[in-house]
């Protein structure tokens, strides 16, 4: 059996093996006792795991005195902003993400939906294997209300930012196809695309919780999406991951982007818009780099994580942040990746570019290829072992004949940089894998770059059995 995975985002695991109602209502005991049996905001997405999760986390938060505030089904972005409005000290929403329908989760924010740094989820942890809980007595124990205009004043808090007109987009009447995968932006993510006057065709919108694809939107998953762009001319098709922090989109020619596109569509619109910074982390595409240097500003490097792009934007005051995951982080809003603020903004990019098509702004977009593979091992502890061998071989053997002319980046992982390629390799924090990308010039180039590398990984693992090499 393997051991649920913990990160800097929260906890996931399988649902009925390493997940289970009593770990929930442990956690949510230690989460109510973190923040003090204040105020907390609950949200979840559409997962049938989520109707015995809630009733598991409420045990535990009712059981430490939290006044919870319960927002029902809604995207993750969601559920933080309305932590954000309504001032409570914390929130937890259940939820994978893109992991696979068997997996369920919780992720945590502190006060206001404000991530939590590291040393918080470390004492977060330390009170759950403590036990070390806050439990309220008869007289004391918590309550519970729901609130119901959670995704409305999302809509709202998106329509009102100082980037969108709704006069151009309502003109321009963007077609798009929107695939939800059935999750939690099934209604939300519609309802925002027609307040922007866009012609919206509903694809996998019904929040039931059972997934027609994989549940993270690569491209492998959204044939249905790219087909359905074809024959209804869409102008574009976006899709969303499970719980819709994240977007990806599929071009007028029915052909799906790189998750990558969305956070370079993204900063190119709000550059043209305002001067900043940008942050990104070490595996999102040299795009951004192109993006900076042609608007002349500056881009800061982060360790992969939410936590830690959120973080480098409030020291740097950058105007936008995200990663390659096709998550984007608008500060105006509030500081999590938001897939609805990135519909808004790219169908305002499409409306301020006059009749231009997504497929001709992705042609002018600086050209690269990324490959994403991952080595799936037995669990966590071999990957760290794994790491630990690439790491001292990578330090120790610099004179290898393919390390010759690249640059070492150690701030997540194992980076390898040359002039105009690079490859990482990192340790998952969601899943029991360790996962290698790279870009280059071409296709070619870049498989090759992560195929060498993985074979080094698979040298270094001895040639282990348990491992398998797949794409994303």
């Amino acid at each position: 059996m393997r051991d649920f995975i913990v990160s800097v985002s929260g906890v996931r695991g399988i649902i009925g093996e390493t997940l289970n109602p009593e770990t929930l209502t442990r956690f949510a005991a230690a989460f109510g006792t973190f923040v003090g049996g204040e105020t907390v905001v609950i949200g979840r997405d559409t997962r049938t795991s989520g109707f015995m999760a809630r009733h598991a986390v409420l045990a535990g938060l009712i059981a430490t005195g939290c006044k919870i505030v319960d927002a029902g089904i809604c995207p993750t972005p969601t559920a933080l902003l309305t932590s954000k409005s309504l001032n409570a000290q914390g929130s937890l929403v259940i939820t994978a993400s893109h992991n696979p329908i068997d997996w369920n989760g919780l992720e945590f924010a502190a006060e206001s939906g404000r991530l939590l740094k590291r040393t918080e989820l470390a004492e977060l942890m330390r009170i759950y294997e403590s036990e070390d809980f806050r439990l309220a007595n008869w007289a004391e124990q918590g309550s519970v209300e729901a609130f119901n205009t959670a995704v409305n004043d999302h809509i709202a808090n998106i329509l009102n930012c100082d980037w969108i007109s709704c006069v151009r987009t309502r003109s321009r009447r963007v077609k798009v196809v929107i695939d939800c995968c059935n999750g939690a932006g099934s209604v939300i993510s519609p309802c925002l695309l027609r307040e922007l006057g866009c012609q919206v065709i509903e694809l996998n919108c019904v929040p039931d919780g059972y997934f027609p694809h994989a549940a993270e939107p690569t491209p492998d998953a959204l044939n249905q999406l790219c087909q359905a762009v074809k024959s209804k001319a869409a102008d574009i098709g976006f899709a969303h991951d499970v719980d819709a922090d994240r977007l990806v989109i599929v071009t007028d020619d029915g052909i799906p982007l790189s998750s990558e596109y969305t956070f370079a569509f993204a900063a190119e619109f709000m550059l043209n818009k305002r001067k900043g910074d940008i942050v990104a982390t070490v595996s999102t595409s040299r795009m951004l780099d192109d993006i900076a240097d042609r608007h002349g500003v500056k881009i800061h490097r982060t360790a992969v994580g939410v936590g830690y792009v959120v973080e480098k934007m409030q020291h740097t005051n950058a105007i936008i942040g995200g990663e390659g995951t096709g998550g984007v982080i608008y500060p105006e809003l509030q500081y999590t990746t938001d897939g609805m603020a990135s519909i808004a903004a790219i169908v305002q990019l499409l409306s301020d570019s006059s009749d231009s098509k997504i497929s001709e702004l992705a042609a002018a977009m600086p050209s690269y290829t990324l490959c994403k593979k991952k080595l799936e091992v037995p669990s966590q502890r071999t990957a760290d072992t794994v790491m630990k061998l690439a790491r001292k071989n990578y330090l120790d053997r610099q004179d290898w004949p393919d390390n010759q002319g690249s640059s070492l980046d150690l701030t997540d992982g194992l980076k390898r940089i040359w002039n105009d390629r690079w490859v990482i390799i990192r340790k998952s924090g969601t899943e029991p894998v360790i996962r290698v990308f790279s870009e280059a010039p071409t296709s070619e180039q870049a498989e090759a770059l992560c195929d060498s590398t993985l074979n080094s990984l698979k040298v270094f693992m001895s040639g282990s059995s348990e491992c398998k090499v797949t794409n994303i």
